[in-house]
């Protein structure tokens, strides 16, 4: 099958599944990736090269500009605490964790290794939980949140992923040259979005009139922003992310109703379209990675797969009750003085385990894993390449499948419970 055939034929079935699961009341990520690892077993069906650059160019703008243009600006501001954590700590844990496990149960694995694959499978993908969760009555402030920490996180992740990778080379880990490359990562990416926020806003309120060329410019100034950042070496997940919440600010002032409307359907096909391919592609490249691992590695490998998705959900739901628990004690302890926390941004029992529950890994992990080097400097073939690769994707799979079949039933336990509740109170 031509690749511009497979293309055709992928967006059909990315549109086909979607009518099917809303008539099925099937979570439509998990649909499409079930789909796609049936589609990549067919004799006649190609392999899909991944170029994890392409991945990035292609994806991560449109859905990190739409996720954070579509935000709530003051509930983003408000829960900013509860985000940072989980988009920043949150990721370095998820990373040491993973590490520690995969260095005492994988034969082989070294320290720099087993970074390498707590850092691959550290960042959380929202998109997967958004679209799993949409129509479950989901408050509002939890899926800022979720939204919120997938905006930021993915910069933490490919931080922390590019000093592994860079200690299997042979470089010596230094801690004050990592932090520092980091703030500047974060600083130059908020400084080009901001930037590019600003002329975006000049050119917008001239060309405002013209509806076509404003949202051309609005579609393209994502792309554009993203590999300005990435050409300065800042983090170009950042910029994009300053960009859209620069927009979505601008946007009440400056865009008529017309423009708004034109510009939000336009944006919601892109995005159903880049959703279904990113789902689905995970699914088609499972036999791929399979046929490089040896027949008797492939129950272990999913084995410290299943091991390594407990630990990573384990990590995060202690993180996210202990964010609960010290909110909590903040707002207590300033009832008296100008409370630093709002009563907004505590965490219940309900939204705290959606938020933990939600940590399903996507398409960032697939591309990073996708994207490590074949060959050390020296030429010889990267250590382990094939099983990193392997459990890393299976791990995204078994949190798609795993978490995401679940994750409705949670929130409808929690939303009866809260119901059942509130008929007592009354």
């Amino acid at each position: 099958m031509e690749n511009y055939t497979i293309i055709i034929f992928i967006l059909a079935i990315v549109i086909g599944l979607s009518a099917f699961a809303e008539k099925s009341k099937l979570p439509y990520p998990i649909l499409l990736v079930i789909v796609g690892i049936a589609i990549g077993f067919i004799p006649t069906m190609n392999e899909i090269e991944i170029n994890p650059e392409i991945i990035f160019l292609i994806f991560l703008p449109p859905l990190l500009y739409d996720a954070s243009f579509n935000i709530s600006p003051k509930h983003f501001k408000t829960n900013l605490s509860t985000i940072s954590t989980l988009a920043i700590p949150l990721v370095f844990l998820t990373t040491f964790w993973i590490a520690v496990v995969s260095y005492y149960m994988i034969p082989g694995m070294t320290w720099p290794l087993s970074f390498v694959l707590g850092a691959i499978l550290s960042a959380t993908d929202a998109v997967a939980a958004v679209n799993i969760t949409k129509g479950l009555n989901i408050p509002e402030k939890t899926l800022t949140i979720l939204e919120g920490e997938s905006l930021i996180n993915d910069a933490s992740a490919l931080v922390a992923y590019r000093f592994a990778v860079a200690a299997v080379m042979g470089s010596a880990f230094v801690i004050w040259k990592a932090t520092f490359e980091f703030i500047i990562l974060l600083g130059g990416g908020f400084l080009v979005g901001f930037v590019m926020g600003k002329i975006l806003s000049l050119i917008l309120k001239k060309v405002r009139d013209n509806i076509n060329v404003t949202v051309s410019f609005m579609l393209l100034m994502p792309f554009v922003t993203y590999l300005i950042a990435e050409h300065l070496h800042v983090s170009g997940v950042i910029a994009v992310v300053i960009l859209g919440l620069a927009m979505a600010r601008l946007s009440n002032t400056v865009f008529p109703e017309n423009l708004k409307n034109n510009a939000r359907n336009l944006w919601g096909v892109i995005i159903f379209i880049l959703n279904g391919l990113i789902f689905i592609l995970i699914g088609l490249n499972f036999r791929y990675i399979l046929k490089d691992i040896d027949d008797g590695m492939i129950l272990p490998y999913i084995g410290y797969a299943a091991v390594i998705t407990i630990v990573a959900l384990l990590t995060r739901m202690i993180r996210v009750f202990f964010q609960k628990k010290n909110l909590q004690k903040s707002f207590q302890s300033n009832k008296k003085r100008k409370r630093k926390v709002s009563e907004h941004a505590l965490l219940d029992f309900g939204n705290s385990l959606i938020i933990s529950w939600s940590g399903m890994r996507g398409i960032v992990s697939l591309a990073i894993a996708m994207g490590l080097p074949k060959y050390l400097e020296d030429g010889t073939p990267f250590p382990h390449r094939n099983a990193i690769i392997f459990i890393s994707i299976a791990a995204v799979l078994l949190t798609l499948i795993g978490q995401g079949l679940t994750l409705p039933w949670i929130v409808k336990k929690i939303n009866e419970a809260e119901q059942k509740h509130l008929k007592q109170i009354s």
